[in-house]
């Protein structure tokens, strides 16, 4: 499918997928929306601590960025696995702003490692933020008990249903450790349905801009 760099809301750009009319980010801000979602209410429960993340869709890699960004503030050594399909091509990378926008010139490299190291392999990006990217389809995810948070940032329910079911969700509530939490951009009833069913306590929280609600779910029990 044809696809393009656009500006977002914020300044930030993303890659709009124009056969879908679909991004990889909010159009009302891609940085915005990334920090409500994934370091408001996901990132934001940990601290001094060492916990392992797990991305389902990695895409522009600006959710491991600012995560990466925000370890030493909360004196946080992560171990990050970002799982994605049809990884972005350097090309589309080149075009983003992220480093301008995130007035993170100093991490201009470690940015760039996110997306120069290696897939299937750990990957050391600074001394608090170590990566695996893992290429392969959601649906093919198989571990267990090993991860404290999750990013879900699949492509939305209506371009692609198939990644918002029981059968994904109830991978996802497997990869977790007890206590674990998920946080994903996503309020549908639907989804929030699916979540519960394969055993997650799911409460809906004030979305990002543009959106009146997401969700985030936790893992109390095996």
């Amino acid at each position: 499918m044809e696809r393009e760099i656009i500006v977002t809301a914020d300044g930030s750009k993303t890659i709009q997928i124009k056969g879908w009319n679909e991004q990889y980010h909010s159009k009302h801000g891609a940085i915005q929306e990334a920090y409500h979602v994934f370091i408001k209410n996901g990132l934001n429960l940990f601290e001094h601590q060492e916990i392992s993340i797990m991305e389902i869709g990695f895409g522009t890699g600006l959710n491991a960025f600012i995560t990466l960004l925000e370890a030493s503030k909360r004196d946080l050594r992560i171990q990050y696995v970002g799982v994605e399909a049809y990884p972005v091509s350097d090309l589309e990378i080149s075009q983003l702003n992220y480093v301008e926008e995130l007035d993170a010139l100093k991490n201009r490299k470690g940015f760039e490692k996110l997306h120069s190291s290696p897939w299937e392999e750990t990957t050391m990006i600074t001394q608090d933020f170590y990566i695996k990217k893992v290429q392969k389809d959601f649906k093919e995810i198989q571990y267990s008990n090993g991860f404290d948070l999750v990013y879900f940032d699949a492509f939305g329910a209506r371009v692609q249903p198939e990644l918002w079911t029981e059968a994904i969700f109830r991978k996802m509530f497997k990869a977790l450790k007890i206590n674990g939490v998920l946080v994903t951009y996503a309020a549908k009833g639907s989804v929030r349905r699916a979540m519960q069913e394969v055993g997650f306590q799911v409460e809906r929280l004030p979305g990002p801009p543009g959106k009146r609600e997401m969700l985030r779910a936790r893992k109390v029990n095996s």
